[in-house]
């Protein structure tokens, strides 16, 4: 009996949080040694989807049309991943089989509640992966990237989709979002859209960054969830009544970004540093341009701890909760550090930068 396991990384945003969600302006953004793991195996009479807290029967009733019996909400990203990549694979010319499939988390808690690290865009690069190769169909990170974009857009409606180019390309990236108003108009004009994974999208663009070896990452979980979805509406809300501020910040952002970035690319430290700190301090002034909280006050101590090691730090993502990071030389106290984020609730999170393309995969 055919079987497969697929993983995908989470992720969490270094630089460039709010204006990367508009197309051309650059993110840094790293891939985490946290994963979704995703198993397919072949089933004759029912197919299932299950995870840990949840379970779907599903049967096929046509090539393209499934019949599911429950709650399908817990399993939003799944469906649609399925959706998007059995079109995929039914215009490679292949049959459909009935399965189960089978999620697990590290990307949360143990007590359920979410770190912030992209569990749903990880889930959904898990299963386009594992339905690949599933169905023994051959495709190179551009196509699994838009594939999970597709699928990921048409749950979530909005975002960047830089947590699936996190979960795809792994590592340190420097990531720019696509016209998503170019891709929406080319899907309703009834564009072929097979075609359409193969075109180059307009200001997409993912790049490998290095970081200098006398770094390292650390990061702190402040135990609150938040919602990217609510906080990037609520800033949605606001640039289309204060235009000029708002392009403002956009600018700001992406002057610092491409420091950060000429920062990784010239191997210099304190041009990193510098910039992890100018660019809190632009989410700070659209903090108050929106009237949305993104630096809590667990994420303003998070920081301020972080500084007086020496090192530089931030929210990570859309802020509001989740988890903050510090980049620190290799030589500051980090166990000092994380035990003064812990006086202050702040837990430590044993993450490190993966390289997805070191994983052992199964079948």
């Amino acid at each position: 009996m055919q079987r497969v396991v697929r993983h995908a990384p989470g992720k969490l945003y270094i630089a460039g949080e709010y204006a990367v969600v508009e197309p051309g302006y650059p993110a840094i953004i790293a891939a985490v040694d946290q994963f979704v793991t995703v198993q397919i195996e072949q089933k004759k009479v029912s197919g299932r989807i299950q995870s840990v807290s949840a379970s779907l029967n599903w049967s096929r009733e046509a090539a393209n049309k499934w019949k599911t019996y429950g709650d399908v909400s817990p399993f939003r990203f799944v469906l649609s991943a399925i959706k998007w990549t059995e079109r995929y694979i039914l215009a490679m010319e292949k049959q459909l089989d009935l399965y189960q499939l089978t999620i697990n988390s590290d990307l949360d808690s143990k007590d359920g509640r979410k770190y912030g690290l992209g569990s749903s865009a990880a889930v959904t690069v898990a299963c386009v992966r594992a339905l690949l190769a599933f169905y023994d169909v051959k495709a190179d990170q551009q196509i699994i990237f838009k594939l999970a974009a597709l699928a990921h857009l048409n749950v979530q409606g909005n975002g960047s989709c830089g947590d699936i180019a996190a979960s795809v390309y792994g590592g340190w990236i420097e990531y720019t979002s696509f016209d998503r108003d170019w891709l929406a108009r080319s899907i309703q004009s009834g564009r072929n859209w097979i075609e359409l994974l193969h075109l180059n999208w307009p200001k997409l663009s993912v790049q490998r960054l290095v970081l200098p070896q006398d770094l390292h990452l650390i990061v702190g979980w402040t135990g609150t969830p938040a919602s990217t979805f609510r906080l990037v509406r609520q800033v949605e809300k606001v640039k289309r009544v204060k235009e000029q501020d708002y392009q403002h910040f956009l600018n700001q952002s992406k002057r610092c970004v491409e420091k950060i970035i000429d920062g990784f690319r010239k191997q210099r430290s304190a041009m990193i540093l510098d910039g992890i700190r100018e660019n809190r301090k632009i989410l700070a002034q659209l903090s108050e341009l929106c009237g949305v909280a993104i630096e809590t006050e667990k994420l303003n101590q998070l920081c301020m701890i972080a500084e007086s090691y020496r090192g530089a730090a931030k929210t990570s993502g859309a802020g509001g909760g989740d988890c903050g990071i510090a980049l620190a030389y290799r030589e500051t106290n980090r166990n000092g550090l994380t035990a003064e984020w812990q006086k202050h609730g702040i837990i430590p999170l044993a993450l490190h930068v993966s390289d997805i393309h070191l994983e052992q995969e199964e079948g």
